[in-house]
């Protein structure tokens, strides 16, 4: 089968498009499959419809990494009813189309929970780029996340609108810096450096998602609200070989090993123990994990 894997923007991005590669190595594996990457179409959604097209004509299947591909995939599914559509990260289905949703937005609030237990200064950041489904949900978890825990602090959250130039995150994390804030969420790809740059350069933290950022940087990420988006992407490709259609979306969580939260080594045992109990309770559906915001947004002045 030939299945074409088409992403937006970046594509080595140190972000959500390089976990979602790890799927895709691991799917060239899966007997039957031959694969085509697909990569380099800009967020608009012209030139993602036309691109997305042009992939389904000379494909077998197509699978759309990221929640853009919400808007644009059921217009050319319903163009190519012989051809098979997955979105990872995705809310639509129908005859030809299935999604699969890692639910990052498990991970994001505990990192809420973590924001709001070592802040020091009662004020929190959250900064993410385009305004698709998985960053507002991300988005609405971080800031149950730190409600859960004190509802006093303060959230200056606000979508910059690219998840891949650094010279925009730097600012818009040094604005929120300048607000008070002594823990940032950052749900971004390539762009993440920037932020990164702008916290060192402000002395606070940082809390990264997709991959596991402490690793390499303990001092400035005390935690990282993992995502394993290649998960979502081996499943689908395995699905489409097999010719199974899931017609409900199908979500990786917490119970399925799909997210988590990591968290850098100077994070106490006390902590660590909270915030393992709160996981356990989302996992077993007690805690249910709020996806929806709306309270105030940021912006930068001169970004308006």
């Amino acid at each position: 089968m030939k299945i074409a894997i088409f992403f937006v923007g970046a594509l080595h991005d140190t972000g959500f498009n390089a976990n979602a590669l790890v799927g895709v190595e691991a799917a060239r594996k899966l007997a039957g499959a031959e694969i085509e990457v697909v990569n380099g179409t800009p967020f608009e959604p012209k030139a993602m419809t036309a691109a997305l097209d042009a992939a389904a004509a000379r494909s077998d299947a197509v699978i759309f990494i990221g929640g853009q591909g919400n808007q644009v995939t059921p217009k050319v599914a319903a163009r190519y009813p012989e051809r098979a559509f997955a979105v990872v990260q995705g809310e639509v289905t129908g005859p030809n189309i299935a999604s699969y949703d890692v639910l990052q937005e498990q991970s994001a609030f505990l990192a809420g929970c973590l924001a709001a237990k070592t802040t020091k200064t009662g004020v929190v950041g959250h900064l993410s780029g385009h305004r698709v489904s998985p960053g507002l949900k991300g988005r609405a978890a971080y800031a149950a996340g730190v409600a859960h825990v004190d509802r006093t602090i303060q959230i200056i959250t606000g979508f910059c609108g690219t998840q891949d130039d650094s010279s925009v995150t730097e600012l818009w994390a040094n604005a929120i810096a300048e607000q008070g804030a002594d823990i940032l969420f950052t749900m971004l790809n390539a762009a993440r450096n920037g932020a990164t740059r702008a916290c060192r350069a402000s002395g606070i933290r940082q809390i990264g998602n997709v991959g596991n950022w402490t690793v390499d940087d303990p001092e400035t990420y005390i935690g990282s609200a993992v995502a394993r988006i290649d998960l979502g992407v081996i499943r689908a490709a395995s699905d489409l070989l097999s010719g199974t259609r899931p017609r409900l979306v199908q979500h990786l969580g917490l119970s399925d090993k799909a997210v988590c939260l990591c968290t850098a080594p100077d994070v106490s045992p006390r902590i660590l123990e909270e915030l393992s109990d709160v996981a356990a309770k989302i996992s077993a559906a007690e805690l249910a994990v709020p996806t929806e915001y709306n309270g105030p947004e940021f912006t930068p002045v001169g970004q308006r």
